[in-house]
């Protein structure tokens, strides 16, 4: 959502943009077919993900075309296609959007300091570091990447909130009537924690009227499923489109952000901008805690017992939690798309300029 939502915003500032990607052909995009891993095919589906073939003569013909190469992701399609921009001497960006614990959680490393560091040095020497201008969501992982050894400019640009994202507020559906609706949007993956909302929900004094809805889908799904089956009101799980998820978010009562590991959270800023107070994990490795406004919206990283304590709070005050929802809406209007965009043509204007300087000097 994120590629895309650039994509589209950068064509309607006028800029001319095409894809390299998987998935069906279009006028401005240029098609590959997935590469397959079956061992690991069923998990890397699970995450909603898959790879794309670094074909080269795909990525040669639409590399020529550009003035500038971004690349979102740092897996094979992009590792060849940097070699294949360095030979075409054309200017290049990237964005750092895979948090290593994205993957080592997956398979049980998650905290392990060595897995961890390994990813960041093995993301660094087979590709960043051929990069002058790195695009960071947060000021988190640019810090991240900056003691990993990572030595290009760092960006720090959210990467923005859409413009149907604002305060809404609209009567709860009536099987939903008489009971607190918390929300949390995000992969049901391992580093995501959602255990840790379905503890609480049943430890909270309120557990017999909190109704709990996971907007996202993943591998951990069924373990949940499984997990929350004590509960009074069984959660819904469900994976839904921007107008769906607005809809959700306009009659929820809260928002609860549980995960460990995170670049941006962008779904959280999505929530409390339409005015849905936020509590959220205080974990080292995300950046999701310097959104909360005070220590209110954050609780201990995996502690279900506090996250109870902090959900209680805001139930109990709802007045507070009125004021609040306004803001953080307000809030919210800081990460509006548009101005996010105009920061990374920024990022590509430098990239541009500083390329043609270095080759006008070595000519």
């Amino acid at each position: 959502m994120t590629a895309r939502r650039l994509v589209s915003g950068l064509i309607n500032m006028g800029c001319n943009v095409r894809v390299i990607s998987t998935g069906k052909k279009s006028e401005d995009k240029f098609t590959v077919n997935e590469l397959k891993f079956p061992v690991f095919d069923k998990l890397i589906k699970s995450q909603g993900m898959m790879f794309a073939k670094p074909d080269a003569d795909v990525l040669y013909e639409a590399i020529k075309w550009a003035d500038l190469v971004h690349f979102v992701m740092p897996f094979f399609l992009s590792v060849k296609g940097l070699e294949i921009a360095q030979k075409l001497n054309k200017p290049h960006t990237a964005a750092f959007h895979v948090q290593p614990q994205n993957i080592t959680y997956s398979i049980g490393l998650g905290k392990s300091k060595l897995a961890n560091d390994f990813l960041y040095y093995l993301m660094k020497n087979s590709f960043y570091k051929h990069f002058r201008h790195i695009h960071c969501p947060t000021m988190f992982i640019a810090n991240q990447i900056k003691e990993h050894g990572y030595d290009a400019e760092t960006h720090v640009i959210s990467n923005g909130v859409a413009e149907q994202f604002t305060y809404k507020k609209t009567a709860k559906p009536k099987e939903f009537e008489n009971k607190f609706v918390i929300l949390m949007i995000g992969r049901l993956s391992k580093e995501k924690r959602q255990e840790i909302l379905i503890h609480a929900a049943a430890k909270s004094k309120y557990a017999e009227k909190i109704q709990l809805i996971f907007a996202g889908k993943g591998p951990q799904k069924r373990k949940y499923e499984k997990l929350s089956k004590h509960l009074k009101n069984k959660p819904i799980f469900t994976f839904c489109t921007q107008d769906e998820l607005i809809k959700i978010i306009s009659y929820s009562d809260l928002y609860v952000h549980t995960a460990d590991a995170e670049i941006e959270a962008i779904s959280c800023i999505e929530a409390f901008s339409c005015g849905l107070v936020p509590i959220i994990a205080n974990s080292p490795q995300s950046a999701t805690p310097q959104f909360a406004l005070d220590e209110r919206s954050l609780f201990i990283a995996g502690d279900a017992d506090d996250l109870a304590k902090k959900i209680d709070y805001w139930l109990d005050n709802s007045d507070e939690r009125k004021r609040q929802e306004i803001k953080y809406a307000e809030y919210g209007k800081e990460f509006a798309h548009d101005a996010c965009l105009q920061k990374m043509i920024l990022m590509f204007e430098k990239e541009i300029k500083e390329f043609t300087e270095k080759s006008l000097s070595i000519s």
